[in-house]
């Protein structure tokens, strides 16, 4: 086995395959354990490689716990997590030798395409679980290293920073006199990253070569679609790890460059808008920003989605403005639609359940949507959203009566007297338009559904914001 000197801290290990065979073909259970005793014999106790931190067991420990907790589907190799721990139990010692000489190949992403809430679809990379596991120890070692350069205006994917403190800057900067957005749409991001772009990034902090060369290797992985693998020549998968500190590492430049200049901004991932005083100068900053990420970054702008406007004719992470001197937050309109569609689609089927049961498989929803537009400042929103939800359910109850004998019974149950109850189960309306009529709202007024146990959205946006 050859060794060649690298630094100062020691021999780096390294076996090449010379003839073609994968690189799980290479290292047997013998050469692993023969890796593992020179390299430990040959690394000073004072110097560690990146590497090394990588694949150390505390490290790895924390990467599979994420990855377990995470939990999702398997990648390209067919490997769920039910079974994964088993695999990892058989397999770990020589994919750590293979990290450790620069011999590991990852395999490739397992391509996902979902609808985008706007339209259109986003396209998922999904890793197998193994590249998870590692993409992951690689990112928690890798983070610490690059955080403390980025940006006080970067708020995605990072410890201690969230959507929220994104949003809640964007409302200082409007409230300060930066009246104008420069909203800037990057084209498929993900998709477009120039390779050699962000390696070179990556390099000016990272001189680990095997790191670097794994890093190179996860980028070009192939793409599995339909059972073909396919090449990638640029673009970083969302799906992975590892992608989101990839992008903010890249995108940094473009942070340094808007202060520089001055400008003050928020970045949530590849979600950009620049706050300025007049439209004029907002369309000058349109113009040089295009160039400059174009030029410098080898990234697009979607023209047809970015926009020099209005701070309160955009929206921010769901969020929108109010035209109000001290602008007010409330929650965009694509983002009611949303909850609207996904309470739809929650519902579907529910004539043979009953009504609790669809309750329960709303709230998990509605808590979460609701913790994460605790911001908003404009209320009624939040009330019609309630109603309809309400109007909703109340429809599911008068299509499972079916019958107008059965309607007039339950509307009696509720407390109708029943000359209305009849009158309104025999009025040969709809499910739509009785379920919204003053029979159905005052027999299931919301009282009953509280019972039912159903999140009020209001009520629970008034909690999170009373704990806040």
């Amino acid at each position: 086995m050859k060794s060649t000197k690298a630094d100062t801290s020691g021999e780096r290990w390294t076996r090449k395959p010379s003839d073609g065979r994968n690189p799980s073909e290479v290292l047997t259970d013998a050469e692993t354990e023969m890796v593992d005793h020179a390299w430990t014999k040959a690394k000073p106790t004072q110097y560690m490689q990146l590497m090394e931190v990588v694949v150390e067991k505390a490290n790895m420990t924390t990467a599979y716990q994420r990855v377990m907790k995470n939990k999702g589907a398997g990648g390209v190799d067919g490997i769920e997590v039910p079974e994964f721990k088993g695999h990892l139990q058989e397999t770990w010692q020589t994919i750590k030798a293979r990290l450790l000489v620069g011999a590991y190949i990852p395999q490739p992403v397992h391509r996902v395409e979902i609808p985008k809430p706007q339209g259109g679809t986003r396209k998922l990379g999904i890793p197998t679980l193994v590249d998870r596991l590692i993409q992951q120890a690689l990112h928690q070692v890798m983070s610490p290293i690059f955080e403390v350069d980025f940006s006080e205006s970067s708020y995605g994917f990072r410890p201690g920073r969230n959507a929220h403190q994104a949003v809640l800057a964007a409302q200082k900067y409007v409230a300060e006199g930066r009246r104008f957005v420069v909203d800037l749409d990057l084209a498929s991001f993900f998709d477009r990253v120039n390779h050699d772009i962000l390696m070179e990034r990556i390099a000016r902090k990272i001189g680990d070569e095997w790191v670097l060369k794994l890093i190179r290797r996860y980028l070009e992985a192939g793409v599995m679609i339909g059972g073909l693998c396919g090449p990638r020549t640029e673009g970083t998968p969302q799906g992975g790890p590892l992608s989101p500190l990839l992008s903010n590492i890249l995108l940094t430049d473009l942070d340094r460059e808007l202060e520089s200049r001055g400008h003050k901004f928020c970045r949530y991932a590849d979600d950009v808008q620049v706050y300025v005083r007049s439209r004029k100068a907002g369309e000058r900053l349109m113009l040089s920003l295009t160039r400059y990420l174009k030029e410098t970054l080898k990234l697009e702008v979607n023209q047809e989605k970015s926009a020099v406007a209005r701070a309160w004719e955009r929206k921010f992470l769901g969020y929108s403005l109010t035209w109000h001197k001290v602008p007010k937050l409330r929650i965009a309109q694509a983002s009611l639609k949303r909850i609207e569609a996904k309470v739809r689609e929650t519902m579907k089927g529910s004539r043979g359940r009953s009504l609790r049961y669809t309750i329960e498989e709303l709230n998990p929803i509605l808590r979460g949507w609701a913790a994460y537009f605790k911001l908003t400042e404009t209320k009624r929103k939040l009330e019609e959203l309630d109603g309809w939800i309400r109007h909703r359910l109340r429809c599911i109850l008068w299509r499972q009566w079916k019958r107008p004998r059965t309607r007039a019974k339950n509307l009696m149950k509720a407390g109708l007297k029943e000359s209305r109850a009849y009158h309104s189960a025999y009025n040969g309306r709809g499910p739509w338009w009785n379920s919204g009529a003053s029979h159905m709202n005052a027999a299931y007024q919301k009282s009953y559904f509280d019972k039912c146990g159903l999140v009020s959205v209001l009520e629970t946006v008034r909690k999170f914001q009373y704990h806040s």
